[in-house]
């Protein structure tokens, strides 16, 4: 594990897809915490949460970490909002369904 962190802090642009959709365990936690700290103000990295920032931090769990983690991610970040309805709803119509 220890050889996938250091590889994840040394790339240019970090991309995480669907954060947070579910509650951070212990472990996950704690090498969010070092991806956050490795790459503070060296790398960028990107998220994408379907869930609002407000809620982050009850998503991640310890308060002492979480605390850690959002303020390696949210200061000095530049968020975008997206509003309106999904994507795939519109391009899936009811009754386009795909079948198998």
């Amino acid at each position: 594990m220890r050889y996938l962190l250091a590889r994840l802090s040394r790339i240019d642009v970090l991309v995480v897809d669907d954060w947070a959709m579910a509650p951070l365990t212990e472990p996950e936690r704690r090498e969010i915490w070092e991806i956050c700290e490795d790459r503070y103000q060296a790398r960028s990295t990107i998220l994408t949460s379907q869930l609002p920032v407000s809620r982050w931090h009850e998503q991640i769990g310890d308060p002492t970490i979480a605390d850690g983690i959002l303020d390696r991610l949210v200061h000095n970040a530049h968020r975008l909002e997206m509003r309106g309805e999904s994507l795939r709803k519109r391009s899936n119509p009811p009754g386009n369904e795909k079948r198998e």
